[in-house]
Parts: C-alpha cells; sequence; structure tokens
C-alpha cells in the first residue's frame, strides 16, 4: 500500500497533475473497510508534499458533474518507465481529464529512473506518509514497552492462512489442513495459480519459513534463548500447536496482544491493514528485524530500515536453508556444522550497503526499490544520521 501511494504520488508530480486521496481495496481477502483517512494521517500528507504536488480529499464538482458515469478507468503498465506515463498516459489525461488508476501495485519502474523521482519516492515515504497520531501513539507505547527489557527482535512470521493458501506451501501441514488450504486457493478467483507442487516450491525457497524451521535458523544464526522476540503477523495457522517448538527454543516470544489491553487494541480490531500499521512501526524501530518471508511489507520495512541507518534486517536465503536443514534431519550435517553454514550464507544479508541489483527486462526478479533506495542512502545521508545519534 505505501509503496503503490509512493508511486502514484510520484507519477502526479512527474505529470504535474492533482492528486486525489486515494481510495483502498476493501474486496481483498482481509476485507478490511479502513479508508486512508484510517490509516494514514491526511493532512501531514497534503501538507507535507504540498510543495510537489497538489493533493485534495474529494474530487472537485465541476469535474464530477462532467462525468456521467465512471471516470475513464484503466491499470497502468507494471514497471513503466518515467517515458510510458508521458507519453502514453498523460494524452489520456489531457482527453479524459479525470483518470482512475484501478491497480497501482508495482507500476513504476524499479530503476532508470531520474535521480529526482527516486529521491520524490523516499520523500514521500518516509516523510510524506505518517500513520495517524492514534496508530502513532499507540504504535509507540508497543516500542516504549519493549525497549524497556533492552535489545529486542522482531520476527516478520508469515505463516498465516491466507499466506498459505496463496503460495501453495504446506510443509508441516496435515493432510485436513492441506486440503482446507487447497480448497480456500480455489475459492478465490484472483488468486490465479491453483495448481502448485508444495514441496518443489519448498525446495525452490518460494515458501514462507515454518515456525519449527525458524526456531532451529534462529538458534543456529546465534540468537540467545533469552532474546525478546517479537511476532509481527496475523494468526499463526495451527495456533499454539505449530508455535510449540519456536516457543520451546524463545520463551520471551511476544505479541501486540500480550503487550496491550483489549480496550487499547479495541478500536483496531477487525482492521488488519491498521493492526498491521502498528506491527510496522515495531519492525522499523526493532534491533533486529528478521522476515522469513521476503513479501511486500517485509521489503518495505527492510527499505526503511536502510533509510533510518542500516538497522540490521536478516534477508534469509531460504533456498539454501531448506537445503540446509533437510540435511540436518537426515542427520548429514551436526548441529555445529549446520550453525556455521548458516552464519556463513548470511554474513552479506543482514542489510549492509549493497548495490540494489538490476536485471534489464526481468523486474520481478530484481532488486526492489523500496527495499533498497540506495538513491536515498548516499554518504550524505549517511552522514546527517550518525550526526543525529552522535547528538543524541
Amino acid at each position: 500500500m505505501r509503496a503503490a501511494i509512493c508511486d502514484m504520488v510520484t507519477i502526479a508530480r512527474h505529470l504535474n497533475l492533482t492528486l486525489v486521496i486515494p481510495e483502498l481495496d476493501k474486496t481483498s481477502f482481509w476485507a478490511d473497510p479502513s479508508d486512508f483517512g484510517d490509516i494514514f494521517n491526511v493532512n501531514h500528507f497534503i501538507n507535507s508534499l504540498r510543495d510537489e504536488v497538489k493533493i485534495i480529499k474529494a474530487l472537485p464538482k465541476k469535474f464530477s458533474s462532467k462525468i456521467r458515469t465512471e471516470p475513464f478507468t484503466m491499470p497502468p503498465v507494471s514497471w513503466s518507465s518515467e517515458k510510458y506515463y508521458l507519453k502514453q498516459i498523460l494524452p489520456l489525461v489531457r482527453k479524459h481529464k479525470v483518470i482512475h488508476f484501478n491497480r497501482t501495485d508495482a507500476r513504476l519502474a524499479n530503476n532508470g529512473l531520474p535521480l529526482r523521482l527516486q529521491k520524490l519516492r523516499c520523500r514521500i515515504n518516509y516523510e510524506g506518509l505518517r500513520f495517524t497520531p492514534e496508530i502513532e501513539a499507540l504504535g509507540d507505547k508497543l516500542i516504549s514497552i519493549l525497549r524497556r527489557s533492552g535489545f529486542f527482535v522482531v520476527l516478520h512470521l508469515r505463516y498465516e492462512m491466507d499466506m498459505l493458501s496463496f503460495s501453495g506451501c504446506t510443509h508441516g501441514c496435515s493432510d485436513r489442513e492441506t486440503e482446507e488450504l487447497t480448497r480456500m486457493r480455489y475459492a478465490f478467483p484472483w488468486w490465479k495459480e491453483k495448481e502448485i507442487v508444495s514441496e518443489k516450491k519448498r525446495l525452490e525457497g518460494l515458501c514462507p519459513l515454518t515456525p519449527e524451521e525458524t526456531a532451529l535458523v534462529l538458534r543456529a544464526l546465534g540468537f540467545t534463548r533469552d532474546a525478546l522476540i517479537y511476532i509481527a503477523s496475523g494468526e499463526i495457522y495451527g495456533g499454539e500447536r505449530r508455535m510449540a517448538a519456536l516457543r520451546a527454543s524463545y520463551p520471551k516470544i511476544v505479541r501486540k496482544e500480550m503487550l496491550l489491553s483489549a480496550e487499547e487494541l479495541r478500536p483496531f480490531q477487525n482492521h488488519s491493514t491498521q493492526m498491521a500499521a502498528l506491527d510496522y512501526l515495531v519492525s522499523v524501530a526493532s534491533d533486529v528485524f528478521v522476515p522469513t518471508y521476503d513479501g511486500n511489507m517485509a521489503k518495505v520495512v527492510e527499505g526503511h530500515r536502510r533509510y533510518a541507518g542500516f538497522h540490521r534486517t536478516i534477508v534469509l536465503d531460504r533456498r539454501e536453508i531448506v537445503e540446509l536443514l533437510d540435511l540436518l534431519q537426515d542427520g548429514k550435517l551436526s548441529w555445529d556444522q549446520f550453525s556455521t553454514a548458516v552464519k556463513e550464507v548470511h554474513k552479506n544479508r543482514m542489510g549492509q550497503p549493497t548495490p540494489r541489483k538490476v536485471i534489464p527486462g526481468r523486474p520481478k526478479e530484481e532488486d526492489y526499490f523500496y527495499a533498497n533506495p540506495q538513491e536515498c542512502t548516499g554518504p550524505s545521508r549517511i552522514s546527517s544520521i550518525e550526526s543525529r545519534e552522535s547528538d543524541i
């Protein structure tokens, strides 16, 4: 959501157009009725970007009266350059006066854009997009509670029912659970991939790690039993049964529901995006962030942490991990060999400065701009952060 908003503001600025506050999708799996203003600080969003682009809360009547039915609606082409919007989209705006983009995910290229546009994407994401005061205040309280214990880790454990159903990853699930997940996948028509071989995807590193696998990987990486681990996720599929091994290894596992009262969380209940916003704030502020799957939120948090000063984010190489886990389980590796190998695989995957990988013509396979916004994390940016930290 954040990435799509940033891209649309950037496109509006490039084309010198007025942007209407975005409408949020309410038809997805989560069926969250939240509007933009329920999640983000609208006034700050408009005012902080005033010098770049005009943003308004609703379409003016002079335009809406001219549109007899619905505005001209279309999805922009995915991963497009700024030239596409100038040559293909701007003429349509001139013709129709109002244009509605009904798909906004990954509609702007990762690479090859002018530096000013890349920097604008960062400014929107890290300065223009703030959550509502209510979300920010409760997020600050969560962070404060965790900080009292000192060092804390955020584990983005993507093991919710929708994730497993969508990906077709059922390793460790019972036959009944596998059938349930498969039925769910076929029930949602916008999930295009239906026939999935779970073990094949797992071996290719395309599945989220299970809670049991995650426990072994954290131990191998050197996280000690007394580590405070905050779980950033929705409801874990299989519940406490699937969390047993992870809790046995790390008794100090907490969730927001354990740290805040029911009364404090009540305004956000049944609003999955607002609950995710709380997890986002805690994830950005953590000492270490460990995602078990490289989904959109994990990537955007990784980039936010790079921008904030290259805070440690362990980007797990799931393909290598699965191979090592299977060797360990088969008795072909000792624990010490397994741990050494896991550490070696990840020594350069800790969120340190690295060039963004570019693969011309294959944008889905290259590094995501919002995971590594290198144009905004240069030497001047880093020295500025170091200066502020020394002042603190």
